[in-house]
This record gives structure tokens, sequence and C-alpha cells, in this order.
């Protein structure tokens, strides 16, 4: 919603040669309660004071000896830094109406002025300046307000990485496919395993490549993982060559993207044999 207050605290720019124009808009534009009102008659420094100011609505005459309302507006459009230009053009020459609508103006107000004409023109043409410019402006926040979560998100996954490699033996993640795509901590000394080999299609789920691991825990965290459930200190074991045991506990969550698409898994892991010293 556009309030009473915002139209009449848009600033305005008149621009005409004679000075009874300006007398009579500046007058009319007074008692409708708008108080920020400018007038040049000089079509030169239009596209400067614009620059400057800004104007919500500018007011332009087109017939003015110099340098005439086509032209302004020219200068205007390429010294803007968006597509919307906001000027009502005066003409009392009904072929100039179409023409100066494609040169960029948004309305025109024929003269003689008749001023009810006048008051609803510039009334209807604020309105929508005012709405553009709260769009653009909700726009820009909402832009901002994504970067920021964008950057919070970042800061908060890259501090639980580091908060989770620090409290665990490591850390891993696996694609949609089962490939272990990043893994950090000793866990290749630890499993004997190798990242993007971990995979056995035929079992729909990782597998990892060393002997003597327990067939039935496996099969569990296998299950888990096909059905995209969620594991929380799943302990699992395997016997060593050597005839002796190692104790693992992983916990790991299912990823998806916005869509529900699920993309793989994440999780941390720890060694729970005591380890030689």
């Amino acid at each position: 919603m556009v309030t009473d207050a915002e139209i009449q605290q848009a600033s305005i720019l008149i621009v005409d040669d004679q000075e009874p124009n300006i007398s009579l808009l500046e007058q009319l534009l007074a008692e409708a309660g708008h108080t920020c009102v400018s007038a040049t008659k000089d079509p030169s420094v239009v596209c400067a004071l614009h620059r400057k100011n800004r104007y919500d609505l500018i007011l332009l005459d087109l017939q003015m000896p110099g340098m005439d309302g086509f032209q302004v507006m020219e200068g205007l459009k390429a010294n803007i830094d968006n597509n919307y230009l906001p000027v009502i053009v005066f003409t009392a020459q009904p072929g100039h109406k179409v023409r100066a609508l494609q040169a960029g103006a948004k309305d025109f107000i024929s003269k003689p002025f008749d001023l009810i004409e006048v008051r609803t023109r510039i009334r209807n043409m604020l309105e929508v300046r005012i709405m553009y410019r709260k769009l653009a402006d909700y726009s820009r926040v909402l832009e901002e307000e994504v970067q920021k979560r964008t950057a919070e998100l970042r800061e908060s996954e890259a501090r639980y990485r580091s908060l989770t490699e620090l409290a665990s033996d490591w850390y891993w993640e696996q694609d949609e496919h089962g490939e272990f795509v990043r893994v950090s901590g000793p866990v290749l000394e630890m499993l004997g395993i190798r990242v993007g080999g971990l995979v056995n299609q035929q079992d729909n789920g990782p597998i990892i490549e060393s002997d003597g691991w327990n067939p039935e825990e496996r099969k569990v965290l296998q299950a888990n993982i096909a059905a995209h459930k969620p594991f929380l200190d799943f302990v699992f074991s395997r016997v060593n060559a050597d005839g002796s045991q190692q104790k693992f506990q992983v916990s790991g969550e299912p990823m998806f993207d916005r869509n529900s698409r699920f993309t793989g898994y994440r999780g941390i892991g720890f060694e729970l044999t005591p380890r030689k010293t």
C-alpha cells in the first residue's frame, strides 16, 4: 500500500521554460499537500539535478528552446541506473504523445491543462513510482538476507566440521552412490581402506574392502544405509590377521537436497579398541 503521506513527500521536479506554467503547477501541487517540489526553466541541467536528487517524478514540457523534452529524456536514459524513467510530459501537439511514450515517458498531460486531469495523473504516477521503488528496496533487502544466511550456513557448516573432527577419530561423507567423497582423520590407517573404493554395488551399500568384518553387524549397518536412515553410536568390529580384534563406533545421518532427493551420508567415527602406547 502507498499512503497519502508517501505521495505528498515524494520529490517532484517541474521542467518548463514558461514561468506561468511553473507557478500554476507549483500551486496545484501545494494544494494537494506536496512538500518536496522544485522547478527549473533550463532543460540542460535536468540530468545533473536528477543524478543528485533522484526525483520520484519529473514533469517535463516537450517544447522548449535550445533543448527539447525528447533530448532531455535521452539524456536521462543515459544517466539512470535502472530502466524506470519517472517522467510525465506536457504537450499541446497530439502527434507528440505517441512519440513521447516511445521515448520512455510514462504518461502525458495535454495542454492547456485540465487541473483535475493533472492531479489525477500525477497521483497515479507517484503511486506506481513508489510501489516500484518499494519493490526494488525489498528485492535488495531480500538478496542481502539470502547472502547473509548463506554466509552463516557456510560458517556453521565449517564450524560443525571442525568440531566433529576435533571430537572424533574421523569425519566422513558419502555421495548418493555410497562413494566416500570426504574422509578426515586416521580412518584410512585404522580401517585399511581407500577413498572412492568402498562400494559393492551388488550389496547396495558401502562395504569396507578388508577381511575380518563381522557379517551380521555389517548387514545391519547396510540395511540402515539402504533405507536412508540415521544411525547413532553403531558398533561394528573386525578380527585382524594376527587374531587381534578392533571395535569401532560410528554415527551417520542421511543428507537431502531442497527437493528431498537423497544426496548421501555424513558422520563421525571412533575406534573403541584401547590403543597401544
